[in-house]
């Protein structure tokens, strides 16, 4: 049977792979844009829920942003719509669709977390607290969740070549977190998508609850 897959943040980036992973492998995919559904508002989203007609068996939350500021420097309106997309969106994704997914005896839900919730950098507090949130949430979810087969993970990118990760550096920057790295190399957001699709496929049956964090070796050393 078909199954249909729910992401979001899918017009560039990880989330544009993804789109690609999961129809590559047959999934419907549902990739709604911000017109049908604005993460910054609940209202929002609770309406594009409502409309929703159909059943969704894998749900991607990969929408982030990540305005950088220093604290002391923090613009709150800036940080509200940080934790508005990076944080409450996904919970209030996860708690429309994981009850559902415990019904039908199926699911899987794939977190995007960061590297930044587990090690940071300046300029990160607000986008660091968010991933660590949703890093806790997923343990908690996966818990409640895991004995209907419903598994829930995150997965904790470091440098992708994104237009994130370009708006944050600048090219002699890339160059130096490229020598950084053990494996001397930005990931390719396929390579992301793909493990993303693994924890959210059939493949997976016993993995849940875990945050992976898929950097290149950066949190090691």
């Amino acid at each position: 049977m078909n199954k249909t897959v729910l992401i979001t943040g899918a017009s560039k980036g990880i989330g544009k792979a993804c789109v690609e992973v999961f129809q590559k492998n047959g999934y419907s995919v549902v990739a709604p844009m911000r017109k049908e559904m604005d993460l910054l508002n609940t209202i929002s989203i609770q309406s594009y829920l409502d409309n929703l007609n159909q059943d969704i068996d894998v749900l991607v939350n990969n929408a982030g942003i990540n305005p950088l500021a220093i604290i002391g420097e923090i613009d709150f309106r800036s940080a509200h719509e940080l934790l508005n997309t990076n944080f409450w969106a996904p919970v209030m994704l996860s708690n429309f669709f994981a009850p559902k997914m415990k019904q039908r005896g199926f699911g899987r839900i794939v977190n995007v977390s960061s590297i930044w919730s587990g090690v940071t950098k300046p300029g990160r507090s607000m986008y660091a607290s968010s991933k660590a949130a949703i890093n806790a949430f997923t343990r908690t979810a996966a818990v409640e969740f895991a004995s209907s087969n419903v598994l829930i993970n995150a997965v904790a990118p470091g440098y992708v070549n994104t237009e994130l990760t370009e708006l944050n550096n600048s090219p002699e920057q890339i160059e130096q977190i490229k020598a950084s790295l053990p494996i001397n190399r930005l990931a390719e957001p396929v390579e992301i998508a793909e493990l993303i699709y693994f924890l959210a496929s059939d493949k997976n049956t016993f993995v849940t609850g875990q945050t992976i964090f898929a950097d290149g070796g950066y949190s090691i050393i």
